[in-house]
């Protein structure tokens, strides 16, 4: 019997599934890219009273690039969630269309980005053809993880910029390593802990109420923590340091679902944001700004009244917006980066920013989703992992602009400029496209 013959017809139940969802992926996808284009023109006649001149040319890279991702989907990952890919698009495309009527010229290197990010989505998904492959590679992943979060205290490589020392200089490329970083440390992390969840959650020791594991055994915990603080007080960045501990003690407590972690963690990250604020200046500075953001010497300060301008802008911005490139965005300091949001709610009001949270809402939730269905421990680590970096990164940007919580320096995910942060954001989604294929492909060769 040739080998061709021997090979079991794939189940038209589970073939008509896979065409529904990439079916409802290319739907959803067309209408990423109509509305994304619809924000730019928007923006371009707000900004200049006439449709921009390069709507054709950032139009179809919408769409041929979107179209072009949901091809390698549909051949690489058919069974995957359809939801990511689109979501991701819109965000990016809504991204674009404001980062553009602040800054035009920054949209065109935003432009660039996208085209990296949108290769980088079809690279990774190339490259890791099953999730499960990383696991092979768990502490070389690891190492280069840490490698990429402490480059920028390489002396002659790293640069210093708003008082955190975030981006490496090479030639005439400046990015943020750390965002590529965070995608490692979460694998690596999905890995180590799926390996070692069962000693992580035997309780051997009591201190008061709560009941631990070997001393040994909370090593990991430790030395998240040790990194944490190093990116703290190495880089300066309370934002990055926040958000790779809180990952870390996140997928702990999902490997082992032990609450005994989630206290001990915000202790332990209470501690060293605590000696941050007492060694650093510039997070006293912006703790200070944060608590008295509104106070009349602190809103004529150079430098210091950002927070104040966002929050007039939100409010000017009320329940609908003043209209897409009606607005005055530009007075706030560094709009198209840290306060993007602002912009946002300025001119799309309140329904236009809790329409973004929402998308983020569906993109987290569907991670979630995709870790629940996972039948590997990896896949599930891995899952929520990720979705938990697209949750505390929109959070703790999000927080800081509404003035939640102390503003931060990192960016909103496909909202905000900023290249690395885009790229690796769009690699992060293939990981979870890839992921929530997986489940669905082993269930069909099962029933072959």
């Amino acid at each position: 019997m040739s080998h061709a013959a021997a090979r079991p017809a794939p189940d038209p139940a589970l073939t008509r599934r896979a065409r529904a969802l990439r079916g409802a992926e290319l739907a959803m996808i067309v209408l990423a890219v109509v509305l994304a284009v619809t924000a730019y023109v928007l923006a371009g006649m707000g900004r200049d009273d006439h449709a921009p001149p390069s709507v054709v040319a950032y139009g179809a890279l919408f769409a041929v690039g979107y179209v072009a991702a949901h091809v390698a989907v549909r051949r690489l990952a058919p069974a995957a969630d359809p939801v990511f890919l689109p979501t991701a698009g819109l965000l990016a495309g809504l991204g674009f269309a404001m980062i553009f009527r602040l800054d035009p010229d920054l949209a065109a290197s935003q432009a660039g980005w996208l085209a990296l990010g949108l290769a980088a989505f079809l690279l990774t998904l190339l490259v890791v053809r099953d999730h499960r492959t990383l696991d092979q590679f768990t502490y070389t992943i690891g190492l280069i993880g840490i490698v990429l979060l402490l480059l920028p205290i390489v002396p002659g490589l790293g640069r210093t910029i708003n008082g955190a020392r975030l981006w490496i200089r090479i030639g005439p490329l400046t990015f943020q390593p750390a965002e590529a970083g965070k995608l490692f440390v979460v694998v690596f992390l999905a890995s180590y802990l799926n390996a070692k969840k069962e000693l992580l959650a035997i309780a051997t020791r009591r201190i008061g109420p709560f009941h631990l594991p070997e001393p040994k055994h909370l090593a990991p915990l430790l030395l998240a923590w040790g990194v944490s603080l190093a990116v703290l007080f190495l880089e300066k960045d309370l934002g990055s340091s926040l958000l790779f501990f809180g990952i870390f003690v996140v997928m702990l407590y999902v490997a082992t679902a032990r609450g005994a972690y989630l206290v001990f963690g915000v202790v332990l990250f209470v501690v060293g944001a605590y000696f941050g604020y007492l060694a650093f200046a510039h997070v006293q500075d912006r703790v200070f700004i944060w608590l008295h953001a509104l106070d009349a010497d602190l809103i004529s300060r150079e430098g210091a009244s950002q927070l104040a301008q966002s929050m007039f802008a939100m409010g000017t911005g009320g329940i609908s917006g003043v209209g897409l490139g009606q607005g005055s965005p530009g007075l706030i300091p560094f709009a198209p980066t840290d306060f993007i949001f602002a912009a946002i709610g300025e001119e799309l009001g309140l329904f236009g920013t809790v329409a973004l949270l929402m998308l983020y809402l569906a993109m987290v939730s569907h991670g979630f989703k995709a870790a629940v269905e996972a039948d590997d421990g990896f896949g599930k680590l891995l899952a929520v992992g990720l979705s938990t970096s697209l949750a505390l990164q929109t959070f703790v940007i999000v927080g800081g602009v509404t003035r939640l919580i102390p503003l931060t320096g990192i960016t909103l995910p496909f909202v905000s400029y900023g290249g690395s942060s885009l790229v690796a954001n769009f690699a992060v989604i293939a990981l979870l496209v890839r992921t929530s294929a997986a489940s669905r492909v082993r269930e069909r060769e099962g029933a072959r």
